[in-house]
């Protein structure tokens, strides 16, 4: 894939799409690519938590239990799993298994935060991005407990 085409994909994740050119330069030539063969695990469940992941190919199940009920959810291209372990410690809350060969991109936490030092207008469209998010939680809890 052309530059020019993994930067348009990455733009079409919600939390990319403010970001500078030049920023999703830099996350693209940083982040790890990583193949999955149909079966492997990205993570597991209460896994520690470094980075968030970007599925570029194939399929990734996300699974809460380990007892072989179906999957919760299933991801396709273009998907950020682990928007949250971007930017805080945390531990995974489910397990990420490959349905099929799988082509994902690793951003560690400290790529991301080095990218938002390194690019305040992202770093300013990030956080304000983020607070958005945050105020519609907010009153989504509100209106469920009224």
């Amino acid at each position: 894939m052309a530059l020019d085409d993994d930067i348009a994909n990455l733009q079409s994740i919600a939390l990319f799409e403010d970001f500078e050119i030049e920023a999703l330069r830099l996350l693209t030539f940083s982040a790890e690519t990583k193949l999955l063969r149909a079966g492997d695990a990205l993570f597991r469940r209460g896994d520690a938590s470094d980075g968030g992941f970007i599925l570029t190919h194939g399929s990734i199940a996300l699974e809460k239990h380990d007892d072989g009920r179906p999957a919760e959810k299933v991801l396709r291209p273009f998907t950020l799993i682990g928007e949250i372990a971007l930017v805080t410690e945390t531990t995974r809350p489910v397990t990420a298994i490959a349905r099929e060969p799988a082509t994902i991109l690793k951003i560690t936490r400290a790529l991301f935060l080095r990218i938002l030092e390194e690019f305040p207008v992202t770093a300013t469209r990030v956080r304000a991005r983020v607070a958005t998010r945050l105020t519609r939680f907010a009153q989504e809890l509100k209106f469920e407990k009224t």
